[in-house]
């Protein structure tokens, strides 16, 4: 992944909500960790991997039409392609042009991303991004004790220990560590290319631009 781009559109990003908000001066941080908390719970919802009191315990790649046109209802409609790129029209208003097709799971994943991000930014940590793809084993290695949820679960405790321990080389060696367990569960448990990762960032981030302009 190129995380040098993906900073500078992130930073674009951030640097925007905060000037059209108002929010100059205000210290973000606190929200944009509850944000990507939350983000993964979203993800991990569509993960399905930890519901074992269902059926159906496979992750939700399912594909849907997200129509930009209908705002008056702006509905995610199932369609039967996953994870297809399709110029398919939209069932209510018939628009070609501001629909598109996309994959629930890997979309929940980026908006996570979106955080990883941000964070590092703030904290001044990009360095503690830049993980070898060869290295990403060694994470599932070392967190995969207790399966999927074990992973997720070691990433959680370092993603808060990245907040709320004193020492901040200590904060940012468990950042390092989450941010590896985030990869580590995208790439290996669910199959992700990094170069689908990058380009799912780049579709999400116009889409966060798009709504910023319209008021969001």
């Amino acid at each position: 992944m190129n995380l040098q781009k993906m900073f500078e559109m992130q930073k674009e990003l951030d640097d925007r909500i905060i000037r059209e908000k108002g929010l100059e001066g205000q210290d973000l941080l606190p929200n944009t960790y509850v944000a990507l908390i939350t983000e993964l719970g979203e993800f991990a919802n569509e993960g399905r991997w930890f519901k074992h009191w269902s059926e159906n315990q496979e992750p939700n790649r399912t594909g849907y039409i997200d129509c930009d046109v209908c705002v008056d209802q702006p509905g995610r409609y199932e369609v039967i392609h996953e994870g297809e790129i399709l110029s398919l029209p939209c069932p209510k208003c018939e628009d070609h042009e501001e629909v598109y097709v996309g994959d629930r799971l890997l979309e929940e994943y980026v908006d996570c991303l979106h955080f990883f991000l941000s964070i590092a930014i703030k904290k001044g940590w990009k360095e503690e991004l830049h993980i070898p793809e060869e290295a990403i084993e060694d994470f599932k290695d070392a967190g995969f004790d207790g399966g999927l949820s074990g992973v997720f679960v070691e990433m959680q405790w370092s993603l808060l220990n990245s907040r709320m321990l004193k020492d901040e080389e200590s904060k940012k060696q468990h950042f390092h560590i989450a941010w590896g367990l985030f990869l580590a569960i995208g790439i290996i448990g669910f199959g992700f290319t990094p170069e689908q990762i990058e380009e799912a960032y780049m579709d999400k981030n116009a889409v966060n631009h798009k709504r910023q302009q319209e008021g969001y």
